[in-house]
């Protein structure tokens, strides 16, 4: 969810206070000010007057005193201000935009309460009362000389650059302003105030964010994609894994961690080396807690060898110690059950459940059915006689690699099991989830899947809108769920643009369907189930943040008994969810990011299915 959504005027207001000065050292800042100024939040005639600036010195002051002004003049304007600065084209331009973002979005900001504002110095005001007249006069003129003293440079400088505007003709002289860095010296922003908190990183092709705080303190530190990762996770992330020294790996502007750290310009503790997986995420690293960092203690002079940003360069391991490798690894991550595969440009997850061999076992699943390894090489690449093991990739690597690390085992020919032998409802059973597309549970005794005919998905009864009844259970018909009916009449619905607006005030009775599948297509982006049930059945302070819970499963049930009367209602208590995710979870990063992505998902298919036009 946008920070933006839920943090009061006010302390948007107080974040910009105490940011301005960042703000005001934008390299190159240009765009930053035509952002202002399209979204009419600086007035044109400073606008002329800064985009006619060539001195950086004196942009960077008169863009301070523009926001200055804004904070003033224009507070009531301060969500339009960070939203317009925050835009995803804006901050791409300016790295620190992001990182004030973050910032935001991660709770790392603290909205502490500043000493109160001073305009005037009052001390030594008892003796200056003391002064006759004479020594007032004389101390008043001795400040004067020494003001225009120390001025004189300023001036001429500022009259020198203002000949040289009004006279265009006369050739350009390289002026000297002043600049934190010194020529040569780009790898140095380590010292500049505005990376104080967090560096910007990378290893390989991958970038993140550094925070100094986190990696002092032994915590995953480095941010990508609003995902914390441990400077080990990072390095497989970005596929360095076989380097086994991070601070070799992990660069900022050229320069390794390590010899930040041993310069003293970053602090560090030793890290626990985290269990590898073929699929790094979030949710499948393990910590061991005998192991450690390998190669921490590694002399600093193997730099030189790994200090090419190609992987085939700065490593000796050949193709088969490579291979040897990731079967060491697999073979440590023996605990995974689903695998992200791809051939071609065709993507799809195997499950180990369901692997047999090559041609039984309908083990990978895309999004529009099951298949064996067999069938989805040959939709991928229109042929069979290719050999899948090497066709089909995981990670990059041949998926021969969990077959040789006994990960998969690949039955005997002569194999009797319902995957290799299976009979009638053996077959169907195989087109089909395992599990509730809604509340991911298996099937029980009480409960059944109810399986599409249309697309791979299975409901329990319940779960599904509209609620499956018996009678249709009974019927010898084919049964479609809710998403094969909703894009099979996809094409027949709001061919003419609408407004937001307009869509939120249509009766619900007329756009049952496309309620159902919205609220059918978050549940099953909701893995986690997190925001399924009542929150305070297991949250015992939640009611003492949030005033007006409300979940998943009120709206589907509310849904059912049709107890809305508008779209816009329906809407409303779905972003509700969102809007107590964002009071209840700040500073809790995880849950916030659920929140935000599930409310951004929702968002954009509700803006497909009534083609909205903003």
């Amino acid at each position: 969810m946008d920070p933006l959504d839920f943090l009061e005027p006010e302390k948007l207001l107080h974040f910009l206070h105490v940011q301005k000065t960042e703000l005001s050292c934008l390299e190159n800042p240009h765009t930053f000010i035509t952002q202002l100024r399209d979204h009419d939040l600086i007035p044109e005639d400073r606008y002329k007057d800064m985009s006619r600036m060539k001195s950086k010195d004196r942009l960077r002051k008169a863009l301070y005193d523009v926001l200055d002004w804004l904070e003033r003049e224009r507070s009531q304007h301060i969500k339009l201000f960070w939203s317009s600065v925050f835009r995803e084209t804006i901050m791409n331009h300016y790295p620190v935009l992001r990182m004030l973002r973050n910032s935001l979005m991660d709770g790392s900001f603290h909205f502490t309460q500043l000493p109160e504002r001073v305009d005037k110095e009052d001390t030594g005001r008892g003796k200056r009362k003391e002064l006759s007249e004479d020594e007032e006069e004389e101390e008043e003129e001795k400040k004067t000389n020494s003001v225009k003293k120390k001025r004189k440079p300023r001036r001429k400088r500022v009259r020198e650059e203002e000949e040289e505007q009004a006279c265009p003709s006369s050739p350009v002289r390289n002026i000297n302003f002043s600049s934190p860095l010194k020529k040569g010296e780009r790898g140095d922003i380590w010292t500049w105030a505005i990376y104080k908190s967090q560096l910007p990183v990378t290893c390989g092709h991958q970038k993140g964010f550094l925070n100094r705080r986190r990696l002092a303190e032994g915590e995953k530190c480095i941010v990508v994609d609003k995902q914390w990762f441990t400077p080990n996770e990072f390095e497989r992330l970005a596929g360095r894994e076989s380097f086994k020294n991070w601070k070799v790996s992990i660069r900022c502007e050229g320069t390794t961690l390590g010899k930040l750290i041993q310069e003293g310009h970053l602090t560090s503790v030793r890290y626990k080396k985290a269990k590898k997986t073929l699929l790094p995420s979030a949710h499948s690293i393990t910590v061991s807690d005998t192991e450690e960092d390998d190669g921490e203690d590694e002399n600093e002079d193997n730099e030189d060898r790994t200090s090419s940003d190609s992987r085939g360069s700065s490593s000796d391991v050949t193709d088969e110690e490579e291979q040897t490798e990731w079967q060491s690894e697999a073979r440590h991550d023996s605990g995974r059950k689903v695998f992200r595969v791809t051939c071609g440009a065709l993507t799809g997850t195997l499950h180990k459940h369901r692997f047999a061999s090559g041609t039984c076992g309908k083990s990978i699943r895309t999004e529009t059915s099951w298949m064996t390894p067999v069938e989805f090489m040959n939709l991928a690449l229109g042929q069979t006689d290719r050999p899948w093991r090497k066709e089909i990739e995981l990670e990059g690597q041949p998926l021969g690699v969990l077959t040789e690390a006994k990960m998969l085992t690949i039955h005997q020919l002569h194999c009797d099991c319902p995957l290799c032998r299976p009979d009638d409802e053996d077959m169907r059973n195989q087109k089909n989830d395992d599990v509730c597309c809604t509340c991911k549970n298996e099937k029980n005794e009480e409960d059944v899947l109810v399986m599409c005919e249309g697309c791979p998905r299975s409901f329990h009864p319940k779960c599904h809108l509209p609620h499956v009844e018996a009678a249709i259970m009974g019927d010898s018909n084919l049964w479609m769920c809710t998403f094969c009916v909703f894009r099979s009449n996809q094409g027949c619905y709001y061919r003419d643009e609408l407004k937001r607006e307009a869509a939120m005030s249509r009766k619900i009775s007329q756009h049952m369907l496309e309620c159902q599948y919205l609220l059918l297509h978050l549940c099953s982006a909701d893995e986690e189930q997190t925001f399924a049930d009542d929150p305070t059945l297991y949250l015992s302070d939640y009611s003492a943040v949030v005033k007006t819970p409300m979940w998943l499963g009120s709206v589907a049930a509310k849904l059912q008994k049709q107890l809305y009367q508008t779209v816009g209602e329906f809407v409303s208590d779905v972003q509700l969810i969102f809007t107590n995710c964002a009071s209840y979870n700040q500073g809790k990063a995880k849950f916030f990011d659920m929140g935000n992505r599930l409310k951004k998902l929702f968002d954009e298919e509700f803006k497909n299915v009534f083609n909205i036009h903003e």
